[in-house]
């Protein structure tokens, strides 16, 4: 068994990705909100179950959107170090913007 010490260092790429590819995953599920408020072919596309409507697909690609990002993130930052600081402020603002897009008086004063 190895010991580590002080000098040791993992690399933070991977919390990074995770991170960031959730602001991803988030935008997009508020993009989808807001398109499909525009965009009425949008929302009959997204209706995968009818009895819940246009969520069902909203949820469904924000969640395949944050798994294929945070996959491509994760390989590519795997063994780097990433500023966690950098990365908070990337999620927070993704989070954020992604957050506004689904409430309804934002998305009702594109109509």
């Amino acid at each position: 068994m190895t010991d580590l010490t002080l000098n040791d260092k993992k690399s933070n790429g991977v919390a990074a990705a995770a991170m960031i590819a959730g602001g991803i995953g988030t935008l997009m599920i508020g993009l989808l909100t807001t398109g499909s408020v525009l965009i009425s072919n949008l929302k009959d596309l997204l209706n995968l179950w009818s009895p819940a409507g246009s969520l069902t697909g909203k949820t469904t690609v924000g969640v395949l959107v944050w798994l294929i990002s945070w996959v491509i993130l994760n390989s590519l930052w795997k063994d780097r170090d990433y500023d966690i600081g950098k990365a908070l402020t990337i999620t927070l603002v993704l989070v954020g913007i992604g957050l506004l897009l689904t409430f309804p008086p934002v998305f009702e004063a594109f109509e």
